[in-house]
């Protein structure tokens, strides 16, 4: 199978063509291998390289419904016994993982062939890839431009066509943030409905989850009933639909209530191709038989939500550091100034003024439940802006040099009531003000490729339903695969990138 015939499938695809004899599970690991080497250079999507164990796998026998197909894992949170999981951070980048995690394991048993750990950036803690362990991941659609984050480097091995599919995670959007950067299907499935063990019961009070990207609405489904189900050590037994998640998919999802939205108080003017992707995206909606309706304002107050979803995230990465310190004996000084300016930012927040914070999460909960009263779904934009250039929302100089100052005097009082969190939520939640809605309530949400700008430049679209509604949000996207294809478009292979030698 060549690199063309190779990225004409899907992961089930693939997985059939192994079934039936077409190709072997180790012709499809060499041709993933050597697209990796051709593209990794131009776009660092790829930072752990697991070629021998992948080798090793296709040798003995494989089973499952991914049986033979290549994968990648993200960096973070997904561990491979025996290989570091280093979060994009230095001080763990050694520190071999004693056992699988769960989705791991999950993944396995499905057949699939993991060959490589993918980019993030350190603790997953912004919406772009650009750690400084590693460098930044690069868009395939256009290399000065971000693949978006914490689940950057699997969003760029997807689009590039190394893998068809690659495991994520979203605490803030990023699977969504991602998968709308590089032109793919990016679901975030509901609290708890996917396990984060067996380590931690679940992160950010349930805020986060794993997942996969995509480029198919068909693979979505499938890993969903892979990944879905509770385990033992768990907080939550899940409610899982009698009917698989794949079966969902070409399934009518009959006649929708849909409320679309472009309005955010954090980005009072997004980017007009943002827009433009929400209107077509509602022209489609309505040609297809729902009822659409153009709504003003948000059905929850996004900007005292994206305060408390900093609060929260601060807190937790301030834990975080603290747990690696305590693991590698490692000091503040080695981790990016950007995460010792959040972690300080966490540390000054008193523990009755965190879980004030954690219980404002009821309040938007409560807004958005009565906003599902009315409606069946939530349309917004994934991104308010074109992916941001590299480098383009690196803290400014300025403000580095006075966090510094007051990081050596421990004057964390003074960081917080210096502006910085407002500056913060302007300059790294402006482009992306609509996602951090589905995490704090717990709610499912997807990211659809059904738009691009003139030059090219993916623009996702944002679907948001209420607790449990994973497999309405499968036939919808079913249906506009169907109506507004995307699968076709591929973004420009670099030189060497053809069969493997």
């Amino acid at each position: 199978m060549d690199i063309d015939e190779y990225r004409r499938h899907d992961a089930l695809g693939l997985a059939d063509a192994v079934r039936s004899g077409e190709v072997t599970a180790g012709e499809l690991l060499e041709v993933a291998l050597h697209r990796a080497d051709a593209v990794n250079p131009h776009l660092n999507a790829i930072v752990q390289r697991m070629d021998d164990r992948a080798r090793e796998r296709v040798a003995g026998p494989l089973d499952g419904p991914f049986a033979g197909v290549p994968f990648l894992i993200k960096d973070l949170g997904q561990d491979y016994r025996g290989v570091p999981t280093s979060g994009g951070s230095r001080p763990l980048s050694r520190i071999p993982a004693a056992e699988h995690s769960t989705v791991v394991q999950r993944w396995l048993d499905s057949g699939l062939v993991i060959f490589g750990k993918t980019n993030t950036p350190e603790f997953g803690a912004k919406g772009i890839t650009e750690p400084d362990l590693f460098g930044p991941a690069r868009n395939p659609w256009d290399a000065s431009r971000t693949p978006g984050g914490s689940s950057g480097g699997s969003a760029a091995a997807v689009a590039a066509g190394v893998v068809p599919v690659a495991g994520a995670s979203d605490g803030g959007g990023s699977i969504r943030i991602p998968a709308a950067c590089c032109g793919l299907v990016g679901l975030k499935p509901g609290r708890g409905l996917v396990p984060m063990g067996p380590s931690v019961g679940e992160a950010m009070h349930g805020a986060a989850t794993n997942g996969v990207i995509s480029r198919s609405v068909r693979d979505s489904a499938a890993m969903l009933d892979v990944l879905a189900g509770g385990e033992p050590s768990g907080p939550y037994l899940p409610g899982v639909p009698t009917e698989s998640f794949l079966s969902q998919v070409g399934q009518d999802p009959g006649r929708l209530r849909i409320g679309v939205c472009t309005a955010s108080s954090i980005n009072s003017e997004p980017h007009p191709e943002a827009l433009a992707s929400v209107e077509a995206a509602a022209r489609t909606l309505s040609d297809l038989g729902h009822d659409v309706e153009m709504l003003t304002e948000q059905p929850v107050d996004d900007l005292a939500l994206a305060r408390d979803f900093l609060a929260t995230w601060f807190v937790v990465l301030a834990w975080q550091v603290d747990d690696a310190k305590r693991r590698t004996g490692c000091r503040d000084g080695d981790f990016e100034l950007d995460t010792q300016i959040m972690a300080a930012l966490g540390r000054a927040h008193s523990s009755v003024e965190y879980v004030d914070t954690v219980m404002r999460r009821h309040e938007h909960v409560r807004r958005l439940s009565a906003f599902f009263d009315g409606y069946d779904l939530l349309v917004t934009p994934t991104l308010a802006d074109l992916p941001p250039h590299i480098g383009a929302l690196d803290t400014p100089r300025l403000a580095h040099r006075a966090a510094t100052g007051l990081l050596k005097t421990r004057t964390a009082g003074l960081l917080r009531r210096s502006g910085l969190v407002e500056s913060m939520i302007d300059n790294n939640l402006n482009w992306i003000p609509y996602t951090q809605l589905a995490n704090l309530t717990g709610r499912p949400a997807l990211s659809l490729p059904l738009h691009r700008t003139p030059e090219g430049v993916p623009m996702g679209v944002q679907f948001i339903s209420q607790l449990g509604g994973e497999s309405m949000l499968l036939r919808l996207a079913g249906q506009l695969e169907q109506a507004v294809p995307w699968d076709h478009r591929r973004p420009p292979v670099p030189a060497g990138a053809g069969r493997p030698r």
